[in-house]
């Protein structure tokens, strides 16, 4: 396999020489038979191949008997009209055979395709899957929900679609190939002139096909893109009905747009394609009149030549057509393949994944010289945060207030380990958080992100008492009316932003972390709920030994804080006691596993 991939690239080479059109030469008509070898190359193309190959092998073999089957049956065909009656009963027995022969194996090759292109489109939504889950979060961040949900959507189903689509290639390539052998054993002159001519359609097809592959790409590309679109179809709802103006520009300058590029690429790139397997049909058809009306003359067996030419092409002119129509779908899925290997070799991971290690104690989180740089909208530059030198315990409620965009988020998310400090460290209990224990790490924060996601399911596993819990807390919530824990699940999502935090809050009750990390969560909140929320909620969990830190802007519950921290322009300004003097001396260190 190596050895051929390297003379495909040593060829591909050579032909960039005198073809300059970079790499879409090597998805022309002319190694269409070795697409399976090029997609080789790719990891994801590996991953579906070694998961199916005993089926893939017995699918393309179903395929090549169906293809040989079938020119065995056109060349029977064509003896039969010139047999003699006392070999026609003899003939008719192998005839059949072979009708049932040709039956079996399309049946059976097809079924084994579509059980595979099945099979595969499910694995590759478990690798992209995986991929996600198991990527650093920043890199997460950077490429987007719309590149992913192309890649488990679109993407995927084209990849798919070539499995089930590469029967009809390989069994049409046999039949072809079987054609133009039947043609040499006939007259190796007019076999001659039929390699000229496929020769001729072939570098025809080649052309378009450069062209046409640009824009089966550009079409890939904005797919991309238009997913983004979609998402905020929904999303932004209520601004959309809200502002006529602003619907109808987003339609018209934005969605519309991508839409109707999306739709303009494809139907020019497939177009291509049907034009050139029209020139190709076209080719055949001349070179049938040249055959007929030219070059057979007044011959010996002349009826039988111009009876076994007039089949041959005739026939070979569907299993043709379907070649080359069905080609520009594993150019697709090519298309696709590239564009999903490209965002999942983006979605790397640094971290070392483990799932079952003891629960950790904590007794103690220090950040050390922690620093970070990002891009900062509203000053269009790098901002940096930090260095931050600060410490958490068990049992202490800890505020950060400060301006929007100080870095309280950021710093937020570093110290929960979505990101690595770009300089310090973070240390647990005095050891290191490095890329090794960095999952683990996290496993010790519930949080409530102003951008959190709720799942339909709790997601909890081993709590029998799950739901009767679950109820408990959202009667304590006042959401006992609206929506219930039923069998492991919320009951309803479609709530306000105000009541759908404050499940997110039964969510991280319910996780019973040690540290609890809360991102403005009572801004959607009357004041009904910010009370209890700073006055018992809080109180509670700090009662129970858990490390809170709060982002908040509430300045009249600054008090109730054990210690207020303020961010300003990405360095803590100031560390402070506020005024409250009753505070709940530390709890000792816990385990994230314990009952609330």
């Amino acid at each position: 396999m190596p050895l051929r991939i390297d003379e495909e690239r040593r060829q591909t080479d050579a032909w960039r020489r005198y073809f300059p059109s970079r790499k879409y030469l090597s998805r022309s008509f002319v190694n269409f038979l070795v697409i399976p070898v090029i997609f080789c190359e790719t990891a994801l193309l590996k991953y579906l191949i070694s998961q199916s190959k005993s089926l893939l092998a017995g699918a393309s073999a179903a395929s090549v008997v169906n293809g040989a089957c079938s020119v065995f049956l056109l060349t029977q065909i064509s003896s039969a009209l010139t047999a003699e009656p006392i070999d026609r009963t003899e003939m008719a027995l192998v005839f059949a055979a072979t009708a049932v022969a040709v039956m079996f194996s399309y049946m059976i090759a097809n079924i084994l395709f579509e059980r595979l292109g099945q099979r595969a489109h499910a694995e590759l939504r478990v690798f992209i899957t995986k991929r996600v889950m198991a990527a650093d979060y920043r890199h997460l961040e950077l490429i987007g929900p719309a590149r992913v949900q192309s890649a488990l959507a679109e993407h995927c189903t084209h990849v798919a679609e070539f499995f089930v689509s590469f029967p009809i290639i390989l069994t049409n390539a046999v039949i072809v190939a079987g054609c133009l052998i039947y043609m040499a054993v006939l007259s190796w002159q007019v076999f001659l002139l039929a390699v000229v001519v496929i020769g001729f359609g072939s570098l025809g097809y080649h052309l378009a096909h450069l062209r046409a592959i640009r824009h089966l790409d550009a079409a890939a590309e904005e797919q991309d893109r238009l997913f983004g679109y979609f998402r905020s179809l929904t999303d932004g709802a209520k601004e959309l009905r809200l502002n006529r103006d602003k619907r109808r520009a987003f339609y018209d300058d934005v969605l519309g747009k991508s839409i109707e590029m999306v739709r303009r690429e494809r139907t020019f790139g497939m177009s291509l394609f049907i034009g050139s397997a029209s020139w190709g049909n076209f080719l055949i058809y001349a070179f049938i009149g040249m055959v007929l009306f030219v070059l057979v003359g007044d011959v010996p067996d002349r009826a039988l030549i111009m009876t076994g030419f007039a089949l041959v092409f005739v026939y070979m002119v569907g299993p043709l057509e379907a070649l080359l129509l069905n080609i520009p779908r594993a150019n697709m899925a090519q298309a696709s393949a590239a564009r999903i290997d490209e965002i999942t070799r983006t979605l790397s991971a640094s971290e070392a994944q483990v799932d079952s290690l003891p629960p950790s104690l904590l007794r103690s989180i220090v950040l050390q010289g922690v620093l970070h740089r990002y891009y900062h909208e509203q000053s269009d530059e790098l901002f940096t945060m930090g260095p931050i030198d600060l410490d958490f315990r068990p049992g202490q409620i800890t505020f950060l207030v400060g301006g929007n965009g100080s870095g309280k988020t950021t710093l937020a998310k570093l110290l929960v380990g979505l990101y690595p400090p770009e300089e310090g460290r973070i240390l647990l209990n005095g050891v290191a958080v490095d890329e090794t224990n960095r999952d683990h790490y996290r496993q010790l924060f519930s949080t409530v992100f102003s951008d959190f996601h709720l799942f339909d399911y709790l997601l909890e596993t081993g709590r029998p008492d799950l739901d009767t819990e679950g109820n408990r807390l959202l009667g304590k919530l006042h959401l006992h009316n609206k929506v219930k824990v039923k069998d492991g699940a919320f009951t309803t999502l479609a709530l306000s932003q105000g009541q759908r935090k404050r499940l997110a809050l039964v969510v991280a009750y319910l996780e019973n972390r040690p540290f609890f990390v809360f991102d403005e969560w009572a801004a959607d909140q009357d004041p009904v709920f910010k009370e209890v929320f700073y006055r018992e909620l809080l109180p509670e969990l700090r009662a129970m030994g858990k490390a809170i830190l709060v982002i908040s802007h509430d300045d009249r519950y600054f008090h109730l804080a054990d210690r207020l921290l303020r961010m300003e322009s990405g360095c803590l300004a100031f560390n402070d006691q506020p005024v409250m003097k009753e505070i709940t001396p530390a709890a000792p260190a816990v385990a994230f596993d314990s009952v609330v």
